[in-house]
C-alpha cells in the first residue's frame, strides 16, 4: 500500500517518477489565468490567519460545506475566522474522492510543511500552526508566490481599471511579474441594458469622453486597450456561454447601441448581434497587437437566483452549462482567419461533451504560423481534476498535438493554488510514464523529457513571450 501524498503522488510507474522528478518538478511556474487581487500582490499583504488567504473567496470550499450541511454564516457570513475554518476542517473528511481532499492537503504540505489530516481532531493545531507560520517573514503575499517558484502571474482585469497597482508593483523590479488581462464582458452584455448603459458611463469618467454613438464607444475602449497594452498586457480574456457569431451590419449595431443608451430592452436577436459584433472587435485589436485572446466556454452561471440576491455573483452557484458550441466557434475563428486577424487563441471548454469538439476545431485554424496558434486550454473550472484533465490531455493527443500545448493555470482567487500546476505536471508524466511502460511510447526519457518539460513551462514561455 503506498502512502497518502508521498513524493510519487500519482505516479504509477518508475519511468513517470523519474520524469516527474527529472523534468517536472522543479520548472517555474507562468500562471497565465487568475483572478488574484493585484492590490494584495502590489502591496505585499499579509494574512492574519489561513481562513483569510484559504477560505476567503474559494466558492469551490464553499460548495462542499453547503453540501455537507454547514450553515451560511461560516461560510460567507459573519462568524468569525477560526469558527469558518472549524467548519471546513469538519467538512474535509467527507470530501473523500473530490479533489479538494488532494488540494487541501497538498496546499497544507507545500506551504506550510504540515503533513496531519485535516479534521476536527486537528483542526486547532493546524489553525494555531499556519497562524504562526503565516507571521513569518517568507509569508507574505508575494513569499508565498515565491515559494512556488511563480514568474510570472496574469490578473485578470476590466477595461476601467486603472491597474494602478500593476504600474506600482512594475517600477519594483520584483523577481516575478504582474501582468494584467483584459476583461471586457462587461462592455458587451446587452442581456441587462440598464447594467450596460451604466457600465458605458463608467467608460465616459475613465476616458473622459462622451459616448453618443456605438463608433464613439469603441474609440473610448480601444483607448482603454492601447493603455493596458501600455502597462504590459499581451493577454485577453473571456468568460462567456458560447462564441456569439450572427450576421450583423454597422448601422444594426448603431441602432441597438441607441437602445442600449435610451435604457431599451433588446430582443433576443439584437443581443446576439451585439455581442457577436463586440467580439469581433476586440478580436482584432487582439490581433493587432499580437495579444494571446482567451476565451473561457461553457459555464451556467447564477443558477440560484435567491442565493444571487443574497452573495452576489461567483459565489459558488454555478455549473457546467450544454450550450452549442460548434458552428459559431467555426464561423467565429473563420471570419477572423479569413481576413488575417486571428490571433493567438486558447479555447477552455468546461462540458466535458465537448472536448473532441474543442480540440478537432483547434486544427482547422492552426495554420503553420505560429506553434500550437490555436490552443486547446488545460481542463477548467469543475474540470481541473484529475478525471478533467485526463480526458482533456487524452483528447488533445488523439487529434492534435499535447506536446505544443502551453500548460497549466490556477484560475484561482487564492494565493494557496499553485500546487494545482504540480498536480497537473505529475497527471502528464503519469499519463506518459503509463505509455512508455506499456511499450507504446519507446523508452527514450530524454525526449519524453523534454516534451514533459516543454508542457510543464517552456511552450507558455514561447507561447506568450513575456
Amino acid at each position: 500500500m503506498k502512502a497518502f501524498l508521498d513524493e510519487n503522488f500519482l505516479l504509477q510507474s518508475k519511468t513517470a517518477q523519474d520524469l516527474y522528478h527529472q523534468f517536472a518538478k522543479n520548472q517555474p511556474i507562468i500562471d497565465y489565468h487568475n483572478h488574484l487581487i493585484p492590490e494584495q500582490i502590489a502591496n505585499d499583504s499579509r494574512f492574519e490567519n489561513i481562513s483569510q488567504v484559504w477560505l476567503n473567496g474559494d466558492h469551490y470550499k464553499w460548495r462542499a460545506m453547503r453540501t455537507n450541511g454547514v450553515n451560511e454564516r461560516y461560510i460567507t457570513g459573519d462568524a468569525s475566522d477560526k469558527e469558518k475554518f472549524i467548519k471546513w476542517a469538519e467538512t474535509v473528511p467527507y470530501t473523500l474522492r473530490n479533489p479538494l481532499y488532494h488540494w487541501t492537503h497538498l496546499e497544507l504540505q507545500r506551504y506550510f510543511g504540515i503533513t496531519d489530516l485535516l479534521s476536527p481532531k486537528t483542526a486547532e493545531k493546524i489553525y494555531e500552526e499556519t497562524a504562526a507560520k503565516l507571521a513569518e517573514p517568507g509569508y507574505s503575499v508575494r513569499g508565498l508566490l515565491k515559494k512556488m517558484n511563480v514568474e510570472v502571474v496574469c490578473t485578470t482585469d476590466d477595461p476601467i481599471d486603472a491597474l494602478n497597482f500593476h504600474e506600482q508593483f512594475a517600477k519594483e523590479g520584483e523577481s516575478f511579474k504582474m501582468l494584467p488581462a483584459f476583461r471586457p464582458d462587461k462592455a458587451m452584455n446587452a442581456d441587462d441594458t440598464q447594467a450596460l448603459n451604466a457600465y458605458i458611463g463608467q467608460v465616459e469618467a475613465v476616458t473622459d469622453t462622451t459616448i453618443g454613438s456605438y463608433s464613439a464607444y469603441l474609440t473610448a475602449l480601444k483607448s482603454r486597450h492601447d493603455f493596458f497594452a501600455s502597462q504590459g498586457c499581451t493577454v485577453s480574456d473571456h468568460g462567456l456561454e458560447q462564441i456569439y457569431a450572427e450576421d450583423y451590419t454597422d448601422q444594426e449595431i448603431e441602432n441597438i447601441f441607441q437602445k442600449i443608451r435610451s435604457n431599451q430592452p433588446l430582443n433576443p436577436l439584437e443581443i446576439l448581434k451585439f455581442k457577436s459584433a463586440m467580439l469581433i472587435q476586440f478580436a482584432e485589436w487582439d490581433h493587432e497587437k499580437g495579444w494571446v485572446q482567451q476565451y473561457h466556454l461553457g459555464a451556467l452561471r447564477n443558477n440560484n437566483a435567491r442565493m444571487l440576491r443574497v452573495n452576489g455573483p461567483d459565489t459558488g452557484w454555478d455549473s457546467i452549462g450544454d450550450f452549442s458550441q460548434a458552428r459559431a466557434l467555426s464561423k467565429f475563428l473563420n471570419r477572423l482567419d479569413n481576413q488575417d486577424k486571428l490571433a493567438k487563441t486558447i479555447i477552455y471548454n468546461l462540458n466535458p461533451a465537448d472536448n473532441e469538439l474543442i480540440a478537432t476545431m483547434i486544427g482547422n485554424f492552426n495554420d503553420g504560423s505560429v506553434k500550437g496558434k490555436v490552443q486547446f486550454g488545460s481542463a477548467w473550472w469543475f474540470l481541473d481534476q484529475k478525471d478533467g484533465m485526463t480526458k482533456q490531455i487524452n483528447a488533445l493527443s488523439n487529434m492534435g498535438l499535447l506536446s505544443r500545448l502551453v500548460g497549466m493555470l490556477t484560475d484561482s482567487r487564492s494565493f494557496l493554488s499553485f500546487p494545482r500546476h504540480e498536480y497537473f505536471r505529475r497527471l502528464i508524466c503519469d499519463i506518459f510514464g503509463q505509455d512508455v511502460e506499456n511499450g507504446e511510447l519507446p523508452n527514450d526519457i530524454e525526449w519524453i523529457g523534454k516534451i514533459v518539460s516543454d508542457i510543464s513551462y517552456n511552450n507558455a514561455k514561447e507561447y506568450f513571450n513575456f
